[in-house]
């Protein structure tokens, strides 16, 4: 049986890479909207983040999405991305 290839991705707050399945999908969509993509196949520019309160947090005082996605990211996405992480995970 041959064994699947996991694919990685980095995390823009933490510098670090984890499968793909375990980060948070952030995308800027081809009409400059800057949204969640939990599918992970929205068209448009994509950047990972680590699905913990923490890293978000790190991310928002680094600028790190705005770097990524090379647009402003509003506070209330960095908001719904907080709530996110507590309903898709037992986080606190």
């Amino acid at each position: 049986m041959k064994q699947r290839k996991i694919p990685m991705r980095k995390c823009v707050a933490s510098q670090e890479m984890f499968s793909k399945k375990s980060l948070i999908r952030v995308v800027r969509t081809p009409e400059n909207e800057v949204v969640i993509d939990p599918t992970g196949r929205k068209a448009g520019r994509g950047a990972y983040l680590c699905a913990k309160l923490d890293y978000i947090e790190l991310a928002q005082k680094k600028r790190a999405l705005e770097r990524a996605l090379k647009t402003d990211v509003s506070e209330q996405l960095y908001q719904e991305l907080k709530e996110y992480v507590v309903r898709t995970t037992n986080h606190e």
